[in-house]
Parts: structure tokens; sequence; C-alpha cells
């Protein structure tokens, strides 16, 4: 019976030398001379190759030439101690298959030193490279550690809907769900679209968040997290923007304020010390290559307790700070990424909360404070990126709340089922919102968002 092969993660770390072992992956790179082959084999599960020696006295020259970068092959041979530097075993092959060529003229990634920008163009092969490797093998270990962190805490996986008929922040920037004839829609009197005559019977589209669903759920289930695609039709083409992100929103019933923010610096600080225990070898790749100061960072985050302070504490820092804003700071005004940066980087040299922010600058289910100017929210600000988690205290008060929501010409009437758990047996609650995408650019060091999700979303970039 054949052998099965064993992943290169297995053989570099478990695997025992003197053994036989199969091994299938895509060749990195073939060098050598007419006497031996050494040939750089990958097969994504880690970020580091085993080296393959061919005497190639024992293989067909024609056969042997197939085995290009690229190209996928199986190789049957002993384990034995590797006689270079680098890794500590190598496979001296007995036979070679190779199951998929790739042509060498034509194979986009046969040459090294890709721009970004060209890499995004062909993402579908973009995964064999050793940076996108690392980044997503990194970007599945913050998931998992996701779900074990909140499952381990007793919350509940809570999937809010994807298709809604509610704008959770207000912003109106939604990509609709319709099956109405585009070019010649029902209409009303009025001559605008009438959509009791589409699928949902009502003005459907791709949530923004899911939040406000998830604090129904936690008003049964007591503490709820969401983990799920989210989505905004915002024309922006910046480094930290996308259509299409991933959200995690934990939603706690009891909890207050100050709750919300102990689960935050824990859920961050745990994730960060996750990734840095089980993707060593991947960042310090991306540490190395890119971002020198990729591990410092994510120390600074895991070794430093979280400084806390109001946003009117923080204004009054950052105007007699002495230093030259591109945008100013007043009182009122939501503060910018050089402003928190400013604050985490300088000032605190720490992680920093921001807390109770003006009223005006924030969403409409936030919990107002007794000053009537502000609401008890919070932002927590990272090195590197500023703002990495936005949250708030709701308010549980139906009253309170339905003025809120007609004082910002919210209709009511699209939320009668969130005023609704406000009158029977309503509580303080509390949540936040994590993108997931922003916390693995922040753990991998990528300088552009596009470049930690698989086939990125943003305008005129639809392709794959």
């Amino acid at each position: 019976m054949a052998l099965k092969h064993i992943s290169v993660k297995k053989l570099l770390t478990e695997a025992t030398p003197g053994s036989e072992v199969t091994a299938k992956g895509w060749v990195r790179t073939r060098r050598g001379n007419k006497n031996v082959a050494f040939i750089h084999l990958n097969d994504g599960s880690t970020i580091n190759n085993i080296q393959v020696v061919a005497d190639l006295s024992n293989f067909d020259e024609e056969a042997i030439k197939a085995v290009t970068t690229g190209a996928c092959i199986g190789v049957v041979g002993t384990l034995v101690a590797s006689q270079g530097q680098g890794q500590s075993v190598e496979i001296q092959a007995k036979t070679i298959e190779v199951i998929g060529e790739a042509d060498a003229e034509t194979y986009p990634l046969q040459k090294k030193g890709h721009s970004m920008e060209f890499l995004r163009e062909i993402a579908h092969l973009r995964p064999r490279t050793n940076t996108f490797g690392a980044v997503f093998r990194i970007r599945h270990n913050l998931a998992f550690a996701i779900h074990k962190f909140f499952n381990d805490k007793g919350f509940f996986y809570w999937h809010s809907p994807i298709i809604t008929g509610s704008d959770a922040e207000g912003a109106g920037q939604m990509f609709r769900v319709s099956v109405l004839d585009d070019k010649n829609p029902p209409l009303n009197e009025d001559k605008t679209v009438n959509y009791e005559e589409d699928f949902f019977g009502k003005k459907a589209s791709l949530t923004v968040s899911g939040q406000l669903e998830g604090e129904l759920g936690a008003m049964g289930l007591g503490l709820i997290y969401t983990f799920g695609p989210t989505f905004r039709a915002e024309n922006s083409n910046t480094a930290r923007h996308l259509a299409e992100f991933w959200m995690i929103e934990p939603e706690m019933a009891f909890y207050e304020l100050e709750d919300n923010m102990d689960l935050a610096e824990e859920m961050l600080q745990y994730l960060v010390k996750y990734a840095l225990e089980n993707c060593a070898d991947d960042i310090k790749f991306l540490n190395d290559l890119y971002d020198k100061e990729l591990l410092s960072r994510l120390d600074f985050v895991v070794n430093n307790q979280f400084q806390r302070l109001t946003y009117t504490e923080a204004v009054e820092i950052l105007k007699s700070s002495g230093k030259k804003f591109e945008f100013k700071v007043d009182w009122g005004t939501d503060l910018q990424s050089e402003h928190e940066r400013y604050l985490v980087e300088q000032h605190f040299k720490k992680p920093v909360i921001l807390t109770n922010y003006p009223k005006d600058i924030k969403a409409f289910y936030m919990k107002a404070d007794e000053d009537g100017k502000t609401v008890r929210a919070m932002d927590v600000l990272f090195p590197g990126i500023g703002e990495i988690i936005g949250g708030s205290q709701r308010e549980e008060d139906h009253d309170k709340l339905l003025a809120r929501i007609r004082e910002m010409g919210i209709d009511e009437h699209e939320l009668w089922w969130y005023l609704d758990i406000r009158k029977f047996g309503t509580c303080p609650h509390a949540g936040f919102g994590l993108g997931f995408e922003r916390l693995v650019t922040f753990v991998t060091g990528m300088s552009n968002i596009r470049d930690v999700v698989p086939f990125p979303r943003f305008p005129k970039s639809a392709e794959f």
C-alpha cells in the first residue's frame, strides 16, 4: 500500500530521520548541477520548505525537466538529517511524480520581488507566495482564537442576518439586495420604486453590522458574539477600507461600560498572545522582511495594561501637546488617526481606551451620560493603526432610545423590534465591534488591508 503523504510541517518537526516518507506540494525553487538537483518543496502547512535531494542518475532527464517552479509534485524518499544549513532534515528522493506541470515561461510567480499591486491582480495564485502563505495562516489562527476565547468564557456564537432591512449605523452606505427589474422596476405614484413587490416585500440590503440583532440574542442568551461578513458601499480606495469585511461583535447582558472595557482588553491581549505563540515562524518572517518593528508592537500590546481616559481628557492632552497636527483638535470633533496614535505611541506609550465621547459624533443606540452631552462609548486605540475597537454601553431605556431615534431623524417604525426589547424585561447591556481585517493587518504588519483578505472587495474590483 502506498505511503500516505505527510505535511511539510510534520516532516520538519515530528517525523523520524531514517523513515521512508511521502511528501506532496509545490516547487518553490530548483537548483543544482548535472549530477544532483535540490528542490525546495512547500505545501502551505508552514512558512518553511523541505529540501528534496535528487540524484539525477536515478531519474529520467526529461521527467526531471518538468520539475519547475510552481509545479505540483509528489516525492517518495528517505528522511535524513540535513547536511546543509537552514533545515534539520531533508528527503533523499527515490521517486518524483509530477502531478501538475507549471510552464516556466508563463507561470507568474517564476521570479521573486513582485509588487503587492501585481499580486492582487493574481489573487488566485498569491497564496503560494511566502508572504501570503504567512498572512493567511495567521488569519486562520486568529479566527480560531476568537471562537476559542468566547467559547471558553461562556459566550454563544450568534448568526446575525447578512440580508437586513435596517441600517445599524445610520450611514446609508449599503448594498441593495433586490430581484426587481433594474431597467423597469415597479413604481409608486410618486415615481419611487415600489419595494413591496420585491422579494422581501420591502427595501433590503447587505448588512453593515450584526450588532442590533446581536442585542436581541443577548437579551435571551446573556452572552453572545457574532463573527461574520459585513458590507459598506463606500467609494473609498484607501489602504484602510474594504467593501466586504468581517466583524466580531460581542453583546453582553448586564454589562456596563467598565465591564465592556475589561472584556475588550482581555480579548485583544489574548488574540495577540495566541498569534505570537502559534504563528511564531510566520510573524518572524513578516517582521524580518516587511516591518522590523512588528514584533515589538505585538509585545507592546501584550505587556502593557491599557490606559483609560475620557475623550475630554484626551482632547486637553492633544491641545496642550504643542504638536502640529494636520487636523485641528477641538472638543466635539471626531479624533483622527494621527491624534489617536499620538496618545498611544508618544504620550502614554501603551494602548489606550477612550470613553465618553460627545453624543453628536456617535450612534443613536449609545447610552447617554447624565450630563446630556456625552455617551458611554469606548474606542480602543493601538500603535500603528489608531482605533481597532469601537463600542459602548447600549441605551436600555425605551423612552430615551425612542427620543434619540426621533432626534436623529431615523424611521422608528423600521426599528420597532429593536425598541420592543426595551419594553419587556430590559436590562443594562453593552458590546463592541472589532474589524477582523484590521486586527489581521495589525498582527501581520501589512500596510494595506487588501493584503490580509484572500479576495479583497473594493471599488471596481470583484474579479475573483
